[in-house]
Parts: structure tokens; C-alpha cells; sequence
């Protein structure tokens, strides 16, 4: 057996982890990570009582000091905002080199690790998550990078055992992944938010939205969005368009948010069809 293998074999093993972090992504991934059969180590937050919390749900110790970080983990994850993760990665990676280091941003380059990290990559699922709620982890896809081909097969063999969806992409693929990510998802999201709040206006439940909301997104998995595209802005019948927009005048922001998208899928629209 080559050294190669010998190194990939002890891998496969049990690895000793420490998340760097302790919100949604580091609360799902670390209990991922420990189904699989590794070992949380530590947890590590700027909050010493969320560092406690999920420490407490993986056995593992915690710190809100970087000094106390362990040095001899075999991976140490950050699952931090793109901020936090800039302004910690000299002091995690000093005294540490060794440990593979893995950063779960959709855009952070992972040359961020050049010249602290001997072993570096990124780990980024591609998931919405909520601590409160619970979501089946080998069905995320995982995007996968590393510094060289060894540490990518090493980042393989993680992924493998927590994923059933994983595959390699570049830093600057990966960006527009999660650009179009925040479309998909934040900013959905934040229409389901305004929605929300035109019904609380008029006392009307959320819920009444819910079967057309999961038709909507259930549409997408056989259509190609731009034909599952409906309602008064595809065929921009303005007198419908004008009279909703007065409905929220009391918002200019949202009016305007309103008539820009009413816009922005007329024109889309057109520029297809053509």
C-alpha cells in the first residue's frame, strides 16, 4: 500500500473535529459529522453560552477563547459569518498548521488559508438551516475544494460519510452558486415575510398561502422556471399591476420593490419569447 493510500485509509477513520462556531450550520453539520461516527472535540464561539449549548448536544468541550482551541484536532471547521471567519483565521490556524482546515462559505476564496494552513479546503453545504428545525443531511449537496488533490480526496471521504450529493467546485464557481442561492432562497423567503404581512394587515392566516406556495415550488422540478412563470406581470396587465401597487402606498419601498419585480419578470418574460 502507497503512502498515499496508507494516509487516505487513516482518514477514513475516526477523525477528531472541532467546530469553529455554534449556529445553525455548525449545530446541523456538527451533528452530521457525529452520526457518521467522528468525534466533536470542541466547539468553539465568540458566546461562551452558545459554545456551551451545542457542546452539551455533542459531548464535546467548549471555549470562547481561541487559545484554548485544542491543537491536535484532525480537521477544524469553520462555520462562521464571511466577517468572523476573515478576523479569526490567522489566530485559529497559528500553532495548528497541521490540522486540515475547512471553511463552509459560499463566497469566501479558499486561499483565505494561504500561508496559515498547510492542509486547507472548503466544505459548503448548500441548505437553508434552522436550528429548530431538523432537515436530513445526506440529502444537502456539499461543494468541495481543496489546496491540492490528496487533501480534495480527503475532503471526499468526509463528505461521503455525512452526504449522499457531493461534488467539486471551484472558489469562483462557488460564488455564483451562492449568488444564486440568495435569489433562490434569502429572497423568496423575504416575499414570503411581506406576503405575511399584507395578510396580518386584513387578518388573513399565512396558511391560506401555503398550498400555492408548495405548488410553486413543486412546479420546479419539472418545468424550467421562466415557463412556470404566471400571474399579471408575465402579460404586464398594467391596470392590475397599477391598482396593487396602490394598495401599497403607504410603503414606498415596498411599492417600488413591487413595480421594479413586476418589471423585471415582464421584461425577462419578453426577452424569452423572443
Amino acid at each position: 500500500m502507497g503512502v498515499l493510500s496508507r494516509c487516505l485509509l487513516n482518514f477514513a477513520a475516526i477523525m477528531k473535529i472541532v467546530l469553529i462556531g455554534a449556529g445553525n450550520l455548525a449545530t446541523h453539520i456538527g451533528g452530521a459529522l457525529q452520526r457518521a461516527g467522528h468525534e466533536i472535540t470542541q466547539v468553539y464561539s465568540r458566546t461562551i453560552e452558545a459554545a456551551a449549548e451545542l457542546a452539551e448536544k455533542l459531548g464535546a468541550s467548549h471555549t470562547n477563547c481561541i487559545e484554548m482551541i485544542v491543537r491536535d484536532a484532525d480537521v477544524y471547521i469553520f462555520a462562521v459569518t464571511d466577517a468572523a471567519l476573515t478576523e479569526i483565521i490567522h489566530e485559529v490556524c497559528n500553532g495548528r498548521e497541521n490540522g486540515l482546515m475547512l471553511h463552509t462559505s459560499g463566497s469566501t476564496p479558499m486561499d483565505c488559508f494561504r500561508g496559515m494552513a498547510k492542509r486547507y479546503g472548503v466544505l459548503y453545504p448548500l441548505q437553508t438551516f434552522s436550528k429548530c428545525r431538523e432537515i436530513e443531511f445526506t440529502n444537502v449537496p456539499l461543494f468541495i475544494e481543496g489546496c491540492d488533490a490528496q487533501v480534495e480526496r480527503e475532503i471526499d471521504l468526509l463528505a461521503d460519510g455525512i452526504s449522499h450529493n457531493h461534488r467539486h467546485l471551484d472558489s469562483a464557481d462557488r460564488r455564483y452558486l451562492h449568488l444564486s442561492a440568495v435569489w433562490a432562497c434569502n429572497f423568496v423567503n423575504h416575499c414570503y415575510d411581506i406576503a405575511a404581512g399584507i395578510l396580518g394587515q386584513r387578518d388573513i392566516p399565512f396558511d391560506v398561502l401555503l398550498p400555492l406556495i408548495d405548488e410553486t415550488a413543486a412546479k420546479v422540478h419539472r418545468l424550467p422556471p421562466n415557463k412556470a412563470q404566471t400571474g399579471p406581470a408575465v402579460r404586464f396587465d398594467e391596470n392590475i399591476i397599477r391598482s396593487q401597487a396602490q394598495l401599497m402606498s403607504g410603503d414606498s419601498r415596498l411599492k417600488d420593490l413591487y413595480e421594479r419585480m413586476s418589471t423585471s419578470i415582464h421584461q425577462r418574460n419578453k426577452k424569452q419569447q423572443s
